[in-house]
């Protein structure tokens, strides 16, 4: 079982703190994303767990077992870098077997079985006497991992590995890495700055802000349930729309805009006076003009054409919100700059947050199984 722990782990720099209190369990096979703004801790907390940095407060385990004061190499990790770091002047073979050969008593004529049989799981089996410079930015990604991978570590530790390569390779790597993945069945960490590799590829994701734990979760859950705003703006793209609003009674409002709550809304949260209310841009409706008391006037102020769907960013005629309002529409709907439409929050998909302290208040129902994620 390579299960993999983190027991309240801090890690400080001087007055700086780059992780703080992260206590979470990591089931073995598991793959398992960190994502999360650029200085959020995500690198820190890798390297933590492969040894390059000391932890400050707190304990890592792997298998149950503290490895706080455990040397990089007595620890049974293998690490992808984000440059492949591979040695430019052995081959493909050379750079696979690298590892096994210095830090193991294989024979020469089983470590070359083995990287045989890494490189063809990869698809760089014709390579193997090649160079680093005669491949392209894909195959030096594939031996990269290969190094990692003919180890048979307890975990895989990969910080950005694909964020080199171009959007289309990015995207197959992405299968790919999964498939491999899934095939070795190892406890992986992944660390990534892309939410589509995050939502993507993760078992579960680690979503760290300022260094704290903001939710962890399946990606559907940090998308439909996010714990408080600030994963609700990170995680989707366009980011989730947001209306800063007074409460008065089971009435949201502002400046010439009121939003009535439902019951069922107004009967589960406490008499908090300032909401945010949140929606994300799939679920704006878009109407020829305003039908409900919760509709409004909008104006079309940009519209971004992405072929089977469009991005409408909209001004709203008479209230005054801090930001626009995106509208994500099918590629089919036509619509102009400057076109006056009416505007629907549907309630079924309006989250709401505290507008204090950012926290959760209300998410929307839906059909879906789902485990209550851990939260701060």
């Amino acid at each position: 079982m390579s299960n993999l722990s983190f027991n309240d782990v801090t890690k400080r720099y001087g007055d700086v703190v780059a992780v703080q209190d992260l206590d979470i369990d990591i089931e073995d096979g598991e793959f398992i994303v960190i994502v999360g703004p650029s200085g959020c801790g995500k690198t820190t907390t890798l390297r933590m767990v492969a040894g390059f940095e000391e932890i400050s407060e707190g304990e890592i385990s792997i298998k149950n077992e503290v490895i706080n004061n455990q040397r990089p190499q007595e620890r049974d990790i293998a690490m992808v870098f984000q440059s492949y770091a591979l040695y430019p002047h052995m081959t493909v073979k050379e750079n696979i077997g690298f590892g096994l050969r210095h830090s193991t008593d294989f024979s020469s004529e089983a470590i070359e079985t083995k990287v045989v049989e890494t490189a063809e799981m990869l698809g760089i089996g014709g390579l193997l006497d090649r160079k680093p410079e005669d491949l392209s930015g894909g195959q030096q990604q594939r031996v990269a991992l290969g190094r990692a991978i003919i180890r048979d570590p307890d975990v895989f530790l990969m910080d950005e590995p694909l964020s080199n390569l171009d959007a289309k390779l990015r995207a197959q790597m992405r299968t790919e890495l999964q498939h491999i993945q899934g095939q070795l069945d190892v406890t992986t960490l992944y660390v990534t700055h892309n939410q589509t590799e995050a939502m993507t590829m993760g078992d579960r994701i680690i979503i760290l802000d300022g260094g704290k734990l903001q939710q962890f979760g399946t990606p559907m859950e940090c998308y439909h349930k996010p714990n408080n705003q600030f994963v609700a703006g990170f995680i989707g793209e366009p980011s989730m729309n947001f209306v800063a609003l007074s409460r008065e009674s089971g009435t949201l409002a502002r400046e010439n805009f009121r939003y009535e709550l439902t019951d069922e809304m107004v009967g589960s949260i406490s008499a908090t006076p300032e909401i945010t209310l949140g929606i994300r841009p799939e679920n704006v409706d878009v109407l020829p003009e305003p039908e409900e008391p919760n509709d409004f006037f909008a104006t079309v102020d940009v519209v971004e054409p992405f072929g089977k769907e469009h991005n409408l960013y909209l001004d709203p005629v008479d209230a005054e919100f801090s930001q626009p309002i995106i509208a994500t529409i099918t590629g089919r709907q036509r619509f102009e700059e400057g076109d006056r439409i009416g505007v629907r929050f549907p309630p079924d998909y309006v989250h709401l947050f505290d507008g204090q302290t950012g926290n959760a208040i209300w998410n929307p129902s839906d059909n879906e199984e789902s485990v209550p994620s851990s939260t701060i």
